[in-house]
């Protein structure tokens, strides 16, 4: 499983993309949604939404932008109709690429997610054309910077929990899950007093693309224009990056 780590695959892009305010925003804008569509938009009452908000906070995000994501999961905003959507197409080169959206007005989102791919020299598919290529799994992501975990226990506990695999390196663990299994480990957990630094049902790859030069950087302009979108959630692709 180490092979397939998505915190290796995903952290050296990340680490430059977090340096745009907009791109943290909307990664705890989707942790809000999350934990106020599943257990409701009282933060007195769902410990997992005061945490999304407290790490949303210790970022400087606005009130504003906290409680529009709050109100979309609980239906309070302004009578808006949120739908959650999948877009199925390849980048650049061939790279599989799924992109999931909430959004009020499919037919804007659409055209800003065909536009992207277009630019890019890539295209939408239809509903299934790549996620036969993806694994769905659960993903938790447990961060240990001052070494105070014991591996051995936490392996233990997860294991127990329902958990399929736990990986452990560089000061993080990552502990994958069947789909049905991920919310009885996630607040097992959470129960066990382990802070959760991400906790989602993601997509994975079974394989990797090795892109040209060109194709790599077109399919990292591709990623941003979609993260640009407010109506992004989340974006999955089998690009393997160069070093």
């Amino acid at each position: 499983m180490a092979g397939h780590s998505k915190w290796h695959n995903i952290q050296r892009r990340k680490n430059a993309q977090d340096a745009k305010k907009g791109k943290i925003f909307m990664r705890h804008a989707k942790n809000i949604y999350t934990a106020a569509k599943e257990g409701g938009g009282d933060v007195d009452m769902n410990a997992a939404l005061r945490t999304a908000v407290d790490k949303a906070k210790a970022d400087n995000m606005p009130n504003d932008n906290i409680d529009r994501a709050i109100k979309k999961a609980t239906g309070d905003l302004d009578g808006a109709h949120y739908e959650e959507i999948t877009y199925e197409g390849y980048g650049p080169g061939g790279i599989a690429v799924i992109v999931s959206v909430l959004t009020d007005n499919k037919n804007r989102t659409a055209s800003e997610i065909r536009h992207a791919f277009k630019k890019n020299d890539g295209n939408l598919g239809e509903n299934g054309s790549v996620t036969f290529m993806f694994d769905r799994k659960g993903y938790i992501l447990i961060e240990d910077e001052d070494g105070a975990i014991d591996e051995d226990e936490i392996s233990m506990e997860a294991i127990e929990a329902g958990a399929d695999d736990i990986v452990g390196e560089n000061d993080v663990y990552e502990i994958y899950t069947d789909p049905e299994n991920f919310q009885n480990v996630r607040d097992y957990l959470r129960e066990t007093n382990y802070e959760l630094a991400e906790a989602d049902v993601s997509f994975f790859p079974q394989t990797y693309n090795a892109p040209s030069e060109d194709d790599e950087q077109k399919m990292l302009n591709l990623i941003d224009m979609l993260e640009d979108s407010e109506d992004t959630q989340d974006i999955y692709h089998n690009m393997e990056t160069s070093d």
